[in-house]
């Protein structure tokens, strides 16, 4: 069981934080005894720990206590442990090399955290505060020159680390499930239903200016082949046949995407209402916003999509900043799909702080606007499913890997190869934390002038070969909130304290993994991973107690540590 001693601002923060990395804890209570405490507030001495966490950039009463002498302060910096490196955004302090203890955690030339090893506790100090970064990761976000790196689920793998080298016992519910590697959503906003829609607009002006001297140049800069640009030049030949409906329309998107999924589930985000811009519309085009459809022209698609167990959104106009607007905009959807709920992206990412409160109160059930137009990664920090601090059902998915960030002119425009390499580095990170990857394949992204199409074809074939669990944006959110249902109940034994699995939801599909890290692992455990998985549907407290290793819910604290000196 792991206490915390927090600020009494941090509590969102600390919740929010518990529920991403899924452990028994609970706020310290006095008295009582704990395998691990973490603080970032407050008096430490009296507590009862084997590993004591002190986290925070200004002086702690501690300090003199273990020995650690501050260095400079650092309004933000970079640190690294081991081979990982971290932005930190909410100031730091270094200490001395004259403190003692070993560095763990550096910035840099300097150090930012020390481990001082005690014969009855452990004491690590860190020069920044855990929960202030949580808060403004999932707040304000990281800008776009860090978006490479998950930085709250790397904060999440330097806490487990440090528990597991000293021995201490872990249960936990990983962010993935059962049988898999990890979770998989693939996505698409709708913002084109064909080019026929487009007649004499700047839409059509900007295809064909695209398509010939665009793709000259495209194919004089290597970006394309010779067969790609007699592709580019045969649909511009045969627009006038696709307006008069003479020849298939090559921007039509729903038959490709359903034939290239092959049965995936996946998720369209639709336009509520067609020829409206949108209000406060930043940037010198916003009237290219409006859209030449809406879901009232998709009637016959609506059947199809759902047969392939297909997931159906809103592409928000104006839910980012008005609920009344926003229950509009769902209420549109919902005469189509028959649906009372559903999520949202927002029509070009459109976002403010006030946007989570504002869907919540529309009455959405997730979001999915959390990423980047300009790159790909982790806006927020992590590959989990969270809730935004200040709402208290509405939960983010967050976007990843958008096409248009990948390959279009003024983002980071990459070849092919350079794409896949960005792709590779965020499968390995879902791979090392978990987590759901989520994609962004647009409408007309498949077809010319882009031909985005293939590079999309290999990126699937290559998710299907690490046996990932592919879910729609909706099955992803219900899985992540079944996991959130989950909490650990402490209950005092003659043997210890218990930490009890508590649940009362329905059936979980697919199903749990419960990893027990074992006792005694020291860092070698840390690093090559001496856990047991089990894997458990939430339909049975008993069977799943049965399977658990003999000792490892009645060992995750024990009364008998001593105080620290």
């Amino acid at each position: 069981m792991i206490g915390v001693i927090s600020k009494p601002t941090q509590l969102e923060a600390v919740e929010e934080f518990f529920q991403l990395f899924k452990t028994p804890w609970e706020f310290f209570r006095p008295g009582e005894a704990y395998s691990v405490v973490i603080a970032t507030y407050g008096e430490v001495s009296n507590v009862r720990t084997k590993l004591l966490l002190v986290y925070g950039p200004e002086p702690k009463s501690i300090d003199a206590q273990v020995g650690v002498i501050p260095g400079r302060h650092l309004e933000s910096s970079f640190l690294t442990h081991r081979d990982s490196s971290i932005a930190i955004y909410g100031g730091l302090c270094t200490f001395a090399g004259s403190s003692k203890g070993r560095p763990c955690v550096m910035a840099g030339t300097e150090t930012a955290g020390v481990k001082i090893n005690g014969s009855d506790t452990t004491v690590i100090r860190l020069g920044y505060d855990l929960f202030d970064e949580v808060e403004i990761l999932l707040t304000s976000g990281q800008p776009s020159a860090n978006a490479s790196t998950p930085a709250l689920d790397a904060h999440i793998h330097m806490l487990r680390t440090w528990i597991l080298e000293e021995g201490i016992p872990l249960l936990e519910i990983p962010p993935i499930p059962a049988g898999y590697n990890f979770t998989v959503s693939l996505t698409h906003d709708i913002d084109f239903i064909g080019i026929r829609q487009h007649k004499f607009d700047h839409t059509m002006v900007g295809f064909l200016y695209r398509s010939t001297v665009g793709a000259g140049r495209n194919l004089l800069r290597g970006r394309i082949t010779i067969r790609r640009l007699f592709e580019t030049w045969r649909a511009v030949v045969s627009l006038p046949l696709v307006y008069l409906g003479w020849a298939r329309d090559f921007w039509e998107p729903f038959e490709w995407y359903l034939k290239a999924e092959d049965g995936l589930p996946a998720t369209y985000f639709l336009i509520p209402f067609k020829r409206r811009v949108g209000e406060r519309v930043p940037g010198s085009h916003a009237s290219r916003r409006a859209t030449a459809y809406d879901v009232g022209d998709l009637k016959d698609w609506v059947t199809s999509v759902s047969k392939e167990r297909c997931e159906l959104g809103v592409h928000g106009l104006d839910a980012w900043h008005s609920a009344q607007k926003g229950r509009a905009e769902l209420a549109r959807l919902g005469e189509l799909t028959g649906q009372s709920g559903t999520g949202i992206r927002m029509h070009w990412l459109l976002q403010d702080a006030n946007t989570p409160g504002v869907l919540e109160e529309a009455g959405f059930a997730y979001d999915s606007t959390a990423g980047y137009n300009e790159t790909v990664g982790y806006r927020n920090g992590t590959a989990q499913v969270f809730r935004p601090i200040g709402v208290r059902l509405l939960l983010e998915l967050p976007l990843h890997i958008q096409d248009g960030a990948l390959f279009y002119p003024q983002r980071l425009e990459l070849s092919e190869p350079q794409a896949q390499e960005r792709c590779q580095s965020l499968i390995d990170n879902a791979i090392q934390f978990g987590g759901v990857l989520t994609l962004l394949w647009h409408d007309r992204s498949h077809g010319p002038e882009r031909f985005w199409g293939d590079f999309y074809l290999r990126l699937l074939e290559q998710l299907k070969s690490l046996n990932v669990w592919f879910g729609s944006a909706g099955q992803v959110v219900s899985w992540f909130r079944q996991r959130r249902d989950v909490w650990f109940e402490r209950i005092e034994t003659p043997d210890g304290v218990r930490a009890r699995l508590c649940y009362e939801g329905g059936e979980v599909q697919p199903p749990f993994r419960i990893r027990v890290h074992g006792p005694g692992g020291g860092s070698a455990a840390a690093t090559t991973g001496n856990f047991v998985d089990i894997s458990w549907d939430g339909k049975s407290l008993e069977e799943l107690d049965l399977k658990l290793p003999y000792g490892a819910a009645t060992t995750l604290a024990n009364p008998a540590f001593p105080r620290i000196p």
